[in-house]
């Protein structure tokens, strides 16, 4: 077997343990960022522990065979990168969607999240979701403010009828 050969299933073995330890995977078009923006984007994503790679389409594609993420692959033409999430499965598209607005040469192409294939549309819609904190604070948020108002009323009986 050639060394080049050896040196893609070794690839696409590693990209397949990033797909299978990824709980969301979606593909941006990277065309036309420079290198300081795209220094700033892997920033971004390394902050919010994301992985953002550049693979050869046909390695990814034997990568996702079979997987969850196989819906990835009509996407997967031209230059394309792909941010894998892990803790939070919004967060790749979340991050992507916000520097797209700095730098609108960075295109969102579709994704996975959770086992869902989304498509650019979709992916967008998913990253405008709050996230995971801001929706539990908003619930609590929710539910502390009626039994604040009742704990307000039961006081203000109890001390109108001690006057």
């Amino acid at each position: 077997m050639s060394k080049n050969r050896e040196r893609k299933e070794v690839q696409v073995q590693e990209i397949r343990e990033k797909f299978a330890n990824a709980s969301s995977a979606v593909i941006v078009d990277y065309r036309g960022l420079n290198v300081a923006e795209v220094t700033e984007l892997r920033r971004k994503f390394r902050e919010q522990d994301v992985d953002y790679k550049v693979y050869k389409n046909r390695l990814v594609k034997l990568a996702i065979e079979g997987t969850d993420f196989s819906a990835l692959e009509p996407e997967l033409t031209g230059p394309n990168a792909i941010a894998f999430g892990y803790e939070d499965a919004v967060a790749p598209a979340k991050i992507a969607k916000d520097f797209a607005k700095q730098i609108p040469t960075l295109e969102l192409k579709a994704g996975v999240i959770d086992g869902t294939f989304y498509d650019v549309n979709n992916i967008h819609v998913i990253a405008d979701i709050p996230s995971r904190e801001v929706l539990y604070a908003k619930f609590l948020g929710s539910i502390q403010s009626p039994v604040s108002k009742l704990a307000y009323l039961l006081q203000a009986v109890a001390d109108s009828k001690e006057e």
